[in-house]
């Protein structure tokens, strides 16, 4: 953020990577009088903004983000800057910095890491205090405890009466998936990897009683931990494009994943036309591990987006108890997420037909169903009910906590009425959806 040295101005900047290609954000004004704000940048993705200072009344430097790291191993430590000049900020029109504009020399921009400095500061405040965000999974065991994974945590485990039992923080960026063993003795966790780490991705079984490690892998690729219908723990590919092919199928009959197809017909994985491939979960895994798809035992079923002319990305999903697949995704498209460009779809699996279609502007953070609805959670903190059926929307509400609004990053239905919700603070949270 940056005041105009002379007229009530704020510039702002925002952004963060899109997981996959994109350095996205925007440069906002805002008026301090009016409390209006006007968003600068004519290209739809923006810039992911870095830094800015005003030198003039009229000359506003911007540090950005390189547009995106394809084949830039340094866009993430490297930005550039640019000069904005305007005669009256205060009668900038939206959208009016062009592309060019924003054009300048490579410079050093490397990315500070202030979490420390905040951690210790807030610390200071009191000593029972420790950072919590992104919830990623959560899930209850029988005996009333809640386990869950989150950012910089592998797992942790809280107690009927609200108290933490055990908590086992991650050197990396924490938790992802996690599929409990049916004895409800261990757990199974995917952990999440930064996209400029070079260590492979980690999948570990940590016992429930006190999180200690009992067992650790290392896939060959980036997977997705998924439970199985039989209970079982699985590996699901997780392709070469992030969060963007990652399917996420819970209770499923078969492992399903994105798998991408020249057109040529041949293999080519992260390039060419995505369809939906599945296989076998086979025999109950050696050891206890999570089984993984083997070549031979790999279906093609049919192209992941059923709607000419677009390319669907992947998103959390569920089978129904009558087989078919319900799951969320996103539209591709250059200039960022459109209005109706996020979807919830019910599909069986024999040829992929939509039997309902639920389309939305905001992305879905996260889904299941119950024996009557299919419960969405979205990165607007809205929670969408739909019904199991027909699609039609029952209910929508958006989640708050004591009045202020939060948004769900994790959510599992324990029964008719009941969700249970991991946030993007932290919280976990035991809901009604009467």
């Amino acid at each position: 953020m940056a005041f105009h040295p002379g007229l009530p101005l704020l510039a702002v900047g925002t952004g963060d990577y899109d997981g996959g290609y994109f350095f996205e954000g925007e440069l906002l004004l805002l008026d301090l009088e009016t409390g209006g704000a006007t968003s600068l940048i004519e290209d739809g993705l923006g810039r992911q903004v870095l830094g800015l200072e005003w030198i003039s009344e009229q000359e506003l430097r911007v540090l950005m983000a390189p547009p995106d790291d394809w084949q830039d191993k340094d866009a993430w430590s490297e930005g550039h800057v640019a000069v904005v000049r305007r005669p009256d900020w205060k009668a900038v029109p939206p959208q009016s910095i062009t592309y060019g504009e924003l054009v300048g020399p490579r410079v050093a921009a490397p990315r500070t890491d202030r979490r420390e400095d905040a951690r210790r500061a807030v610390s200071g405040l009191s000593a029972t205090w420790d950072p919590r965000r992104n919830v990623r999974a959560v899930e209850e065991l029988s005996d009333g405890r809640i386990v869950a994974t989150l950012d910089g945590v592998r797992l942790e485990c809280w107690l009927p009466s609200g108290r933490r039992q055990w908590t086992v923080p991650d050197d990396g960026a924490g938790g992802r998936d996690m599929v409990i063993a049916a004895d409800e003795r261990s757990a199974w966790v995917g952990l999440m990897r930064s996209p400029w780490e070079e260590r492979a991705q980690a999948v570990v079984r940590l016992a429930l009683q006190d999180g200690s490690q009992l067992d650790h892998l290392t896939p060959v690729g980036s997977v997705s931990l998924v439970r199985c219908a039989d209970g079982l723990p699985a590996l699901a590919p997780a392709g070469q494009n992030g969060e963007r092919s990652r399917l996420r199928i819970r209770r499923g009959s078969r492992i399903y994943f994105l798998e991408a197809v020249s057109t040529k017909g041949g293999r080519e994985p992260g390039r060419g036309k995505a369809w939906l491939a599945a296989a076998d979960p086979g025999a109950v895994p050696v050891a206890e591990r999570p089984r993984e798809p083997r070549e031979a035992e790999v279906d093609r079923l049919f192209p992941y987006s059923w709607q000419p002319g677009e390319t669907h990305f992947a998103g959390a999903g569920v089978e129904s108890a009558d087989g078919d697949l319900i799951h969320a995704g996103t539209v591709y498209h250059g200039h960022g997420l459109q209005p109706g460009g996020s979807f919830v779809v019910r599909r069986t699996v024999t040829g992929g037909e939509p039997t309902w279609v639920f389309r939305t502007d905001r992305k879905a953070t996260a889904l299941d169903h119950d024996t009557e609805s299919v419960h969405v959670a979205y990165d607007d903190g809205e929670i969408v009910e739909l019904g199991l059926h027909d699609g039609n929307v029952r209910r929508r509400r958006h989640l708050t906590v004591a009045g202020v609004a939060v948004v769900a990053t994790a959510l599992t239905a324990t029964g008719p009425g009941r969700l249970l919700i991991g946030t993007s603070d932290g919280r976990l949270l035991d809901c009604s959806t009467v």
